[in-house]
C-alpha cells in the first residue's frame, strides 16, 4: 500500500491550506499523542497565527476529524477485486500498517467517526465502507449482509489493533513468563488457565494474531451467509 504523500506549508509562498494544517496537526500527534495537540501549538507549526488556522479549521474537534480523516484516505479498498476473501485480507493488513505508522492517532480513527452522524462524516472516511459494500455485492452477497460483513471485519480490526498497540510486558528482562508478564500476581487457584497460557501470551505476535482472526472469521462469514454462488 502506497501512502499518500503529505502537504506540506509552502514556506515560500507563505501558501496555508486546510490540507497543510491537517498534516501538521497529524504530525503533532504522532510525536505527542492527542494531549499534545492545541489550537496554540498547530499555529506555531504552520507558522502563522492562530486566526489563520481557525480560517481552516473551526475547533480543535475539527481538527480531530481532519486527522482521522487524513489517515483513513490512505486506506485503499478494490472494489473490482473477484476475491472477496483475499481482498477483505489485504484491507485488514494494510489497515494494521497504518495503525503501526500512526498508533497514537488510532483511538481517533476507533471513536471519531462515532462523534458524527454517518451522513455527515468525510467522504475519505466513508469510502471504505462504499468500496467494501460494493466489493461485497459483486460477489454475490445481499445488501445487508455485506454491511454486516463490513461491520464484523472493522470491529475486529479496531479490537485487534487497540490490544496490539496496549500490550504491555511488566518485566521484559525476566526469562520466565509467568514473571515476565505479572501473572505471578494473580492467585493460582482462581486464575489457572490463564497462568497456564502465560507462554502464550508472552509469545503474541500481531501479524499472526491479525491472520489467525482473519481465518476464523472469514471462514465463518462464508459458511453462514447466504450466496448465490453456492
Amino acid at each position: 500500500m502506497a501512502e499518500t504523500p503529505r502537504p506540506r506549508v509552502n514556506a515560500k509562498s507563505g501558501a496555508v491550506t486546510r490540507d497543510s494544517v491537517l498534516t501538521a496537526a497529524l504530525e503533532i500527534v504522532d510525536r505527542g499523542g492527542v494531549e499534545g495537540l492545541s489550537m496554540r501549538r498547530l499555529a506555531e507549526a504552520v507558522g502563522r497565527d492562530p486566526m489563520v488556522v481557525y480560517r481552516h479549521v473551526p475547533n480543535k474537534a475539527a481538527v480531530l476529524d481532519g486527522v482521522a480523516e487524513m489517515v483513513f484516505a490512505q486506506l485503499t479498498v478494490d472494489p473490482t477485486d473477484a476475491d472477496w476473501v483475499t481482498q477483505l485480507r489485504t484491507v485488514a493488513r494494510d489497515f494494521r500498517r497504518l495503525a503501526l505508522r500512526h498508533p497514537k492517532v488510532v483511538p481517533l480513527l476507533v471513536t471519531r467517526p462515532l462523534s458524527t452522524p454517518l451522513g455527515q462524516r468525510p467522504q475519505a472516511v466513508l469510502r471504505p465502507l462504499e468500496d467494501v459494500l460494493a466489493l461485497l455485492t459483486r460477489a454475490g452477497f445481499r445488501g445487508p449482509d455485506a454491511l454486516h460483513i463490513y461491520r464484523a471485519l472493522f470491529g475486529f480490526l479496531y479490537g485487534h489493533v487497540l490490544n496490539e498497540l496496549q500490550e504491555l510486558v511488566e518485566r521484559p528482562e525476566e526469562t520466565d513468563d509467568v514473571l515476565r508478564l505479572g501473572l505471578h500476581r494473580l492467585p493460582l487457584a482462581d486464575f489457572p488457565l490463564l497462568r497456564g497460557l502465560a507462554s502464550d501470551l508472552a509469545a503474541y505476535d500481531g501479524a499472526a494474531e491479525l491472520e489467525r482472526g482473519l481465518d476464523i472469521l472469514l471462514a465463518g462469514l462464508a459458511a453462514i451467509l447466504p450466496h448465490p454462488s453456492r
